[in-house]
């Protein structure tokens, strides 16, 4: 199937998915995760109505981008080191992974040396799995005080990574737990409107994310798919 096609059936799943919980498909974004795409699988997509990309590796976006054919808007959603920090503020719109101190501390010296300021999510591992980046819970509150704190940094939301299965359904505790994390974080941490990305699913379970509450899904394999 063409991507085309691929990205059709996505949208109709997740309008299915979101009526099933009396969600506003269109507040729901497709991040296209392009991590094993070449350029010309990128701007394919991006005629089907991409609009935002998001890459893994920091070099591999910045040797990509000069040559999309649309404006897209950048996510950066791997694991971020500290000396790829200023390549990250200079070329990505919004960093979905920041999970510790040192990077906020990174982060902020290298956006006010560019006078930017630049959107965050906080990382999230909720499942304690040793393979996975990510905070825990009790982590949370630290972590974004120091990012709302930071005159350079926004807090805008939280990220994770479901269990890796087949079975859907054994993520959704997972993605619901999520969801009530970011609730609690927003109304305890008084964190205002900026406070607004849950960032969750991927192409296995991303209807049981939408359904959980997630409003941006990193898609690769579904939409970029040949068969």
């Amino acid at each position: 199937m063409s991507i085309s096609v691929n990205l059709q059936e996505i949208r109709n799943r997740i309008r299915q998915s979101a009526s099933g919980v009396n969600r506003d498909p269109n507040e729901i974004r497709i991040i296209a995760v392009t991590k094993y795409v070449d350029v010309n699988q990128i701007n394919e997509a991006i005629k089907a109505g991409i609009t935002e990309i998001g890459e893994n590796r920091v070099q591999d976006g910045v040797a990509k981008f000069p040559y999309l054919s649309g404006k897209v808007i950048k996510h950066m959603i791997g694991t971020l080191q500290t000396n790829k920090v200023k390549q990250a503020v200079e070329h990505f719109d919004l960093i979905h992974s920041v999970d510790r101190a040192g990077l906020v501390e990174e982060l902020t010296r290298q956006a006010a040396k560019m006078q930017k300021k630049v959107e965050v999510l906080v990382q999230l591992n909720l499942t304690a799995e040793e393979t996975k980046h990510g905070i825990s819970v009790d982590e949370l509150p630290g972590l974004i005080n120091q990012i709302r704190f930071s005159s350079y940094l926004i807090p805008a939301g939280l990220m994770t990574i479901g269990p890796l299965t087949d079975d859907s359904e054994l993520v959704r505790p997972v993605f619901r737990r999520m969801r009530e994390v970011f609730m609690e974080a927003a109304r305890n941490l008084e964190l205002g409107p900026n406070w607004r990305y849950l960032s969750m699913g991927m192409s296995q379970d991303y209807q049981v994310a939408v359904e959980e509450g997630a409003n941006l899904l990193r898609i690769g394999t579904a939409i970029f798919k040949s068969e």
